[in-house]
């Protein structure tokens, strides 16, 4: 992987960038949203995860699409990335049993993202606030959020505030906040 570079707001040139990732900066930007972005490669390992980590100077959160057995139920779950998920711990709280992995097609659908790139910016495309979002507690600790503009080849960083008091609010959709043990 190349040096990453920090930088400030989006990109120059958008010309070669997905709609979706274009979308996600021309949503920060009408909501006054500052962030910071670094480009990289795909990351499909630990150490691009860590380098990622390093040059933003926050850990990205584990953004985990999921759903009922009857994928009638669609839920977004952000936790800190050093936890570790247990489907029983989380179904307990939100009282849906049988939680899986939702399907790619779901993902795409209603969040306009692909595997490997989901994160809370997607719900500014649930227009058909079919995803319930959850949160574990322990990131609201953090003064910032990393997480992925819609793509999996960028990363950004934001702060935590932005996102539960101008982004969600701007989007429609009201977190529903969990506790995992995680260990």
């Amino acid at each position: 992987m190349d040096k990453l570079i920090l930088m400030s707001g989006r990109p120059e040139d958008t010309a070669d960038r997905l709609p979706r990732e274009v979308r996600t900066y021309d949503c920060l930007d009408s909501l006054g949203i500052s962030y910071m972005r670094t480009d990289h490669e795909h990351a499909d390992n630990m150490e691009a995860c860590l380098a990622i980590d390093e040059v933003l100077g926050v850990v990205i959160c584990k953004n985990l699409f999921l759903c009922n057995r009857q994928q009638t139920n669609f839920y977004l779950l952000m936790m800190p990335g050093d936890k570790v998920f247990k489907t029983k711990e989380l179904s307990k709280q939100i009282g849906s049993a049988r939680l899986s992995f939702a399907p790619a097609e779901k993902m795409l659908e209603y969040l306009d993202i692909e595997p490997g790139a989901v994160s809370v910016m997607g719900l500014m495309n649930d227009k058909e606030h079919a995803v319930q979002l959850l949160i574990d507690e322990d990131l609201l600790n953090d003064e910032y959020v990393g997480c992925h503009p819609c793509v999996n080849t960028a990363s950004l960083k934001i702060k935590m505030t932005d996102i539960t008091e101008k982004f969600l609010p701007a989007v429609g959709h009201e977190p529903i906040m969990v506790h995992l043990v995680g260990e």
